[in-house]
């Protein structure tokens, strides 16, 4: 009886699909690489924004009592590097805003705000440094 023989040749995939499996692979190894740099962006401009949304709140708790460069100092400390912290009074309301560019090439811009009404016996706030009365 004469079996088939299974040689080197015959089990050898044909010419043209040679390499076919590690052109897959090295694609899927770059989709998940995309798919873990999303993830690990959406987690840290998630974390942007509490820290944004705290430094507003302490800012704004602060200057509401009057001690308004003590919050600027504290909400310094809580904001992400790089962030733009702004403390505006009108009238018996002060607002706080807490704003950073997580990601230089992508025009997104993450913004904490904060809202407080002064305590009574708090005349005023100290105004920012260069900002109109």
């Amino acid at each position: 009886m004469d079996r088939p023989r299974h040689t080197a040749a015959a089990r050898r995939a044909p010419p043209g699909d040679r390499g076919a499996v590690t052109v897959e692979a090295a694609l899927a190894m770059a989709a998940l690489t995309v798919v873990l740099a999303v993830a690990v962006g959406a987690v840290a401009t998630a974390g942007a924004a509490v820290r944004c949304a705290d430094a507003a709140r302490e800012l704004v708790r602060l200057a509401t009592r009057g001690e308004a460069d003590r919050g600027r100092a504290v909400a310094a400390e809580l904001a992400p590097a790089g962030a733009s912290i702004e403390l505006e009074v009108a009238g018996d309301l002060a607002t706080g805003t807490v704003s950073v560019h997580p990601a230089a090439l992508l025009p997104i811009a993450i913004t904490g705000r904060s809202v407080g009404a002064l305590e009574p016996g708090v005349a005023g706030v100290a105004a920012e440094p260069g900002a109109p009365p």
